[in-house]
């Protein structure tokens, strides 16, 4: 079908619904650089480009819908970290954002470790050259035969989540004759601004062990007991797509008034702590994340701050961006397929994708933002949902947006700010093939994870 503009019925660019939280922008066609990757502009004729290259001609090659990601930004993001924390830090970056050997020789490059949550994500690591030193291995219920594999290959750090796993991570390690370094993940009783689903600091959830009740005191102790463990810190992590310091604040303060009573009691001062990932990024104009150099400010101080008043030696702190690097660096190219206005409510823009790659709207009520990609248009703007093509009400991509009224069936729309989470979370549902990744810089793009195909999911299907 032709990508040029045909009447689809009648629009209501001006109805809002309640509770709606903006107006339409002033100019549909502006791209907003903070929801946007670094490469990304518009041509003269209107069309968007990554890299380099122009979306129409990447949906022609590789087809719809897609993740495009522009590796020019992943590298300068994750330097910016890199660079912001210094020789004196470690940043982990953490593989659960998205995850594939390209990303991995990326980061390799750039000087960042990487955080695994699964021996998936391990031997990804491992196959694309990360040293296992520079891995770190979480997880709330890690197998053993994962853990047998993350010990034999050395990895530099496992995260003991449970008192089952202090054990048992200590047993496996002397049965392959190891002393393991480990940290123990703690809940400091933080309640972080975000989505209950994605807080993880707070008492009431399976994460960690908490500091309440000396139960973060006592794992403390049983490790330091095991001749098969190396305790070398304490973890901790209060949430995601946070963006208010404070969190990180208290969790610091308690950290190392844990920190405090492990020297008081048994003469150590545990060298690491890992206050771990979380900090938001731009989904849509109304968010304002911090750069990094700023994070990086703010956390050391606030540790060396609390390691002061406690009498401690600064430990060396470790953090754990994934969506802050990888998540602006991508955005998902959609074809439009029907347009149907409902009067007095909104105009539905279904795409030939939706919640079977990107299931974050339907799951934590996710914003993002949505533009016209393959040319500009004067049009008056109407509020739309896009809409995916699976079987479910809740098959939304954007909740509510402004689009051209004269948008029309076979435009190209793209969703920004789709890098983390959405291609790691994405699935079958329907039986829909999972959408190719494809890396673009300087003029060239190239598929870094490919298309399924119908015979990818018939090879599955031994029945």
């Amino acid at each position: 079908m032709s990508r040029s503009a045909h009447p689809a019925g009648p629009r209501h660019a001006d109805v809002l619904p309640e509770g709606h939280p903006s107006a339409p922008p002033a100019d549909l066609n502006h791209l907003d650089r903070k929801v946007w990757a670094s490469t990304v502009t518009r041509t003269a004729d209107g069309v968007v480009t990554v890299g380099g290259v122009e979306v129409t001609r990447l949906a022609e090659e590789f087809g719809t819908p897609a993740y495009l990601l522009d590796e020019t930004d992943f590298r300068e993001r994750a330097r910016a970290w890199r660079t912001a924390f210094g020789a004196d830090a470690d940043v982990f970056y953490a593989g659960k954002a998205f995850l594939s050997r390209a990303v991995v020789r990326w980061l390799h490059d750039e000087g960042l470790n990487l955080d695994v949550c699964s021996g998936g994500e391990l031997t990804t690591a491992l196959s694309a050259g990360m040293p296992a030193d520079r891995i770190a291995f979480h997880g709330n219920n890690k197998s053993v035969e994962e853990i047998e594999t993350a010990v034999r290959v050395g990895v530099g750090r496992i995260v003991l989540d449970s008192f089952q796993e202090i054990v048992r991570v200590a047993h496996i390690a002397q049965s392959l004759g190891k002393r393991q370094r480990v940290q123990i993940r703690i809940t400091v009783g933080v309640e972080a601004h975000t989505h209950e689903f994605i807080a993880t600091a707070h008492e009431d959830q399976k994460f960690g062990i908490p500091l309440a009740g000396g139960q973060a005191a006592e794992a403390v102790r049983r490790a330091l007991q095991l001749d098969g463990l190396e305790l070398v810190g304490i973890h901790s992590h209060i949430g995601s797509q946070i963006f208010d310091m404070s969190g990180f604040e208290v969790a610091a303060h308690r950290v190392v008034g844990l920190l405090k009573d492990v020297r008081d009691e048994h003469g150590v001062e545990l060298p690491e702590i890992d206050l771990g990932g979380g900090l938001g990024i731009a989904y849509t104009s109304a968010d304002d994340p911090r750069e990094p150099h700023e994070i990086a400010k703010a956390l050391t101080e606030i540790v060396s701050r609390e390691c002061e008043r406690a009498k401690l030696r600064t430990p060396r702190i470790s953090v754990e961006p994934g969506r802050a690097i990888v998540g602006p660096t991508a955005f998902t190219l959609y074809e439009v397929g029907t347009i149907k206005p409902l009067d007095g409510l909104r105009t539905y823009v279904s795409v030939d994708g939706g919640m079977s790659d990107n299931i974050r709207t339907a799951l934590y009520d996710a914003e993002y933002s949505v533009a016209l990609v393959s040319r500009t248009s004067e049009a008056a703007p109407m509020l739309v949902r896009v809409v995916g093509k699976h079987c479910e009400s809740g098959d939304i991509v954007v909740k509510d947006a402004f689009l051209p009224a004269d948008l029309a069936p076979g435009d190209l729309i793209a969703v920004p700010a789709t890098g983390a989470y959405c291609r790691s979370m994405a699935s079958n549902y329907n039986h829909a093939l999972r959408p190719p990744v494809v890396a673009v810089r300087d003029g060239e793009a190239r598929v870094i994870v490919r298309r399924e195909t119908e015979e990818d999911l018939l090879r599955l299907d031994v029945g």
